[in-house]
């Protein structure tokens, strides 16, 4: 997977007192997004509506991360943690999220999530976190480089 989209480093911050929400069905599919939400993926609410969760999967999170995440989901408990998200322009952002199931009648009928601000210094400590689990697991690794111009025109 290469980006070649120059917003990959630019990230937006999610305002303090914003809360993104969203429900999905088992599946993981959107079938409700707040404006918030929109506002900061830069999708708009109908893109997202249908679409898998996972559009928003950032390369740099490690797979462990949501197998932990649908592990605690699927023994009926609430799952909280820090994720990086990647933006329709393929910028990013990081929340803190809580996840849990909706019941009607003792069934689960769907997933709501609600995620908050995240501060600075605990971006930087989850994304060496992140980091680390992917070395460890051999997982797709993010590599900035500084090359010389005529090796980036070669590139393109």
């Amino acid at each position: 997977m290469t980006y070649n989209d120059s917003n990959f480093l630019i990230e937006t911050i999610v305002p303090e007192g914003e809360v993104i929400i969203s429900r999905t069905d088992l599946k993981g599919v959107i079938t409700y997004a707040n404006e918030t939400f929109a506002d900061i993926s830069g999708y708009s609410v109908d893109e997202l509506i249908g679409k898998s969760h996972n559009i928003l999967r950032h390369p740099d999170m490690p797979r462990a991360a949501f197998e932990h995440m649908w592990q605690t989901l699927k023994s009926g408990k609430m799952w909280q943690g820090y994720v990086k998200n990647m933006r329709k322009d393929g910028g990013y952002y990081w929340v803190f999220a809580e996840v849990s199931g909706v019941y009607k009648d003792d069934e689960l009928v769907e997933y709501k999530s609600m995620r908050t601000p995240v501060p600075k210094e605990t971006v930087t400590k989850m994304q060496r976190k992140y980091d680390e689990m992917k070395l460890k697991n051999k997982d797709m690794i993010r590599v900035v480089k500084y090359i010389p111009f005529e090796e980036y025109v070669e590139l393109q």
